[in-house]
């Protein structure tokens, strides 16, 4: 399935979710996520900060950042920087999201997981981000192992035609599924 046909396909399926829907699955999917080795493991987590239309990770990190060290990405040019997670320096930066703010960047071989975010999934691995390319440009760095989580809608069951430069998930999960990809 082309990946703009996938953009429309997932945005009306997210419009016709209410809060109670969203609540829900964000509850379910960040559970699982909590249940897998990678996420028992890392103490250096990139997250990102969830737009209104995504699976909302802000309970989420309000409930582990206590306890593990989350990062949030901002945009700089054409590349994402990775900057500690701290509530009270949160700006709204480009596209209309929360970044963090500051000069404390992180190399991103600091980190051991990263939860990406994606308009959509399939049973290889393969994402369909918004189109920019951010999150390929910072996976093709890293060795860290990548979580894609969504809602089930947004797992593609007749594939996602990869590009060369895409990159991979390790474990997509959803509210219904946990597919590992691959160990590492």
């Amino acid at each position: 399935m082309k990946k703009d046909d996938i953009r429309r396909r997932v945005k009306a399926h997210k419009a016709l979710l209410d809060d109670s829907d969203k609540s829900r699955a964000a509850g379910k999917v960040f559970e699982a996520l909590e249940q897998t080795a990678a996420f028992m493991l890392a103490d250096r987590i990139l997250m990102y900060h969830s737009l209104p239309d995504e699976l909302s990770t802000h309970s989420f990190i309000d409930r582990w950042s206590s306890r593990k060290h989350f990062y949030l990405p901002r945009v700089n040019g054409l590349n994402l920087e990775i900057l500690p997670y701290d509530e009270s320096r949160l700006a709204l930066g480009s596209f209309h999201i929360e970044e963090p703010t500051g000069n404390d960047t992180t190399d991103i071989d600091e980190i051991e997981l990263i939860v990406v975010p994606a308009v959509a999934y399939d049973r290889q691995g393969n994402r369909v981000g918004r189109g920019k390319g951010y999150y390929d440009r910072l996976l093709a760095r890293s060795s860290a192992t990548r979580i894609g989580v969504g809602y089930d809608f947004q797992l593609i069951e007749e594939g996602i035609e990869a590009d060369p430069h895409d990159v991979p998930m390790d474990v997509v999960i959803t509210e219904s599924h946990r597919i590992i990809i691959r160990r590492r």
